[in-house]
């Protein structure tokens, strides 16, 4: 089964908004709870590219699953910390596509001069929190019953990993653009393709 590691297009959009559609659908996950439609992903892809990396994970020509950072806040002073997200496509899971997605996110944002990223998780969801303990992320802060949808309040979980240390006067981080021409890309990009060789289990929600 061939399997790898790559930069999202506009022509993943229809795939990535599969994966997602169940996440908005049948759980409190996201807290988005209207399927975006093709269009609006192919508009989320376009921008996040502009600024930061959307990768996605192929099997035999399928999308399997994504990851992509975003702008924790809008000032300039948040400009070296990013917010992650993660999903996988339940028949998926447990092969190592997510822990493959986030290592080589890690590795490309490092490039960028990223220094912290941060996750956002709904609670309760015992499999997330594993999967975002197993990779080094630190609890951060937890909002009790800050969400409701689906029904119910909801807790929210924040989490923290360190992409890189922090210097007394760091440069400003690159644009994702400017990092997928360096000369060593194509290796950067497959940062975490040997967690799918080895099957690691994860499951991301």
């Amino acid at each position: 089964m061939e399997s790898g590691i790559r930069v999202a297009t506009p022509a993943d959009a229809g795939e990535v908004r599969r994966i997602y559609a169940p996440f908005c659908e049948d759980s409190a996950v996201t807290f988005e709870e209207s399927v975006p439609d093709e269009s609006e992903m192919v508009d989320r892809i376009e921008e996040t590219l502009e600024t930061y990396p959307w990768l996605v994970c192929e099997r035999d020509g399928d999308v399997v699953g994504y990851a992509y950072a975003s702008k924790l806040r809008k000032r300039r002073a948040y400009e070296w910390v990013v917010e992650l997200s993660v999903y996988v496509a339940e028949d998926a899971r447990r092969s190592g596509v997510g822990r493959a997605l986030y290592e080589s996110l890690f590795a490309v944002l490092e490039r960028q001069g990223v220094r912290d990223a941060y996750a956002v998780t709904t609670l309760p969801n015992p499999a997330t929190v594993r999967f975002h303990e197993r990779l080094g992320f630190e609890r951060f802060a937890d909002f009790p019953r800050v969400g409701y949808t689906q029904g119910d309040w909801h807790d929210v979980r924040w989490w923290r990993r360190e992409i890189a240390t922090k210097p007394m006067d760091p440069e400003r981080p690159d644009p994702f653009p400017e990092v997928r021409e360096s000369a060593d890309w194509d290796e950067l990009v497959a940062t975490g393709e040997p967690h799918l060789e080895f099957g690691d289990q994860d499951v991301v929600g």
